[in-house]
């Protein structure tokens, strides 16, 4: 007679609550870094020069430098993190998917969704990072250029809605998942939240536009 030996060893209770906070803790660090990179980027509305003002500023203090890399391990940190409860497999994803049609629970169609687009941005967003940091200075010119180019329009005509997706959705399910949005003003903080996304979504395609049109000679 055969004994299986192996054993599955689950996290203690306070190592998963210890690794929820640091993805908590993470999640909203990269959250306030997105918010205030779109408001950054956007300077170029108010023309070529503020932009410029603006990147120089955080060149010539190394922000970019340092910050970049910083944010880009955070950004893999936190995937890692979160992916302790995403669903790799095939039989898995299909169980879920049922799952979330049979609830018809919104949190959960929440959920699925963040998981989606952290994929894309994992991808995507490193791509971006990568090009931006391998060609500093960072100029109004050189990021219209490279928008102008047609690829990278529609590069980030995909990136702009995941990451505000992603970014919206979070912030509503922090909130939830440690107790600061209660049951009663659910509804009232999710239509703020989706309020917010818009805005966003709508401040990143006024600014690709503004990229699309200046001049780059």
């Amino acid at each position: 007679m055969s004994i299986n030996t192996s054993i599955y060893v689950r996290p203690s209770t306070s190592s998963a609550a210890y690794l929820d906070w640091l993805q908590m803790l993470t999640g909203a660090g990269l959250i306030l870094f997105m918010w205030s990179h779109m408001i950054l980027v956007a300077s170029v509305n108010l023309g070529a020069g503020a932009m410029n003002t603006l990147a120089h500023f955080f060149e010539a203090t190394y922000m970019a430098q340092v910050g970049g890399p910083l944010v880009g391990a955070t950004m893999l940190f936190h995937f890692i993190l979160a992916a302790r409860k995403v669903p790799f497999r095939a039989e898995q994803q299909g169980t879920i998917w049922k799952h979330a049609k049979f609830l018809h629970h919104q949190d959960t169609w929440l959920w699925l969704v963040q998981a989606f687009t952290a994929m894309i941005i994992l991808i995507m967003g490193s791509i971006h990072m990568w090009v931006v940091l391998t060609d500093l200075p960072i100029t109004a010119a050189k990021s219209a250029a490279r928008i102008q180019g047609g690829f990278w329009l529609v590069f980030y005509l995909i990136l702009l809605p995941m990451v505000e997706l992603h970014v919206g959705i979070g912030f509503y399910r922090i909130g939830v998942k440690w107790g600061f949005i209660k049951r009663k003003n659910r509804k009232k903080f999710h239509k703020f939240e989706n309020i917010l996304t818009g805005i966003f979504i709508f401040i990143g395609l006024i600014t690709l536009i503004r990229f699309w049109f200046l001049t780059t000679a």
